[in-house]
């Protein structure tokens, strides 16, 4: 029985979102508990850890959807599409958090983010100190900052699927 080929966009999206959506659950649940706003680090942990396997998982079913063919070109398709995708997913989710659900947040996070700075660097000069404003405030505006995601998540989307393809791709 021949399997029907699926399309790399139409593969790469599923799992894209699928991917967005755990992004998703992360921060809801770093929200929900409060450890958002205090910085807490186990949703990024737990985000790079679950990033390369959706990708490596998405490759390996693409290729078994695709009688056990897979170029390098595919992988590398499907790795910068996925992580794209689910930028613009958590990207529409965030521009729904900070402007609807929450739209003190940003504001708040950022407040405590210097003050935390401010309080484990006691001696930064103040033009440091307004540097690093200034970085922050660049980073939370939302265009800058959703370029600066979509462009990271394709990158690591990328390297991932690249590794992934170099390891699966098909010999014949």
């Amino acid at each position: 029985m021949e399997t029907e080929k699926i399309s790399t966009g139409k593969f790469a999206m599923n799992y894209g979102i699928i991917l967005g959506v755990i992004m998703i659950v992360l921060n809801v649940i770093s929200y929900v508990t409060g450890q958002a706003m205090e910085g807490a680090q186990w949703p990024q942990v737990v985000y790079y850890i679950v990033f390369p396997l959706v990708i490596m998982f998405a490759i390996s079913k693409y290729k078994k959807h695709n009688a056990n063919v897979l170029t390098l070109g595919n992988a590398i398709k499907l790795g910068v599409v996925i992580g794209v995708i689910s930028a613009i997913v958590y990207i529409l989710y965030g521009l729904l958090f900070n402007y609807v659900i929450d739209p003190e947040f940003m504001s708040q996070l950022m407040e405590v983010t210097i003050d935390k700075t401010i309080e484990q660097n006691p001696d930064m000069p103040q033009a440091q100190i307004d540097q690093t404003i200034k970085m922050m405030e660049m980073m939370f505006n939302p265009l800058i900052g959703s370029a600066f995601w979509i462009a990271m998540s394709a990158i690591f989307g990328l390297i991932w699927s690249l590794i992934g393809g170099l390891v699966m791709k098909s010999n014949s």
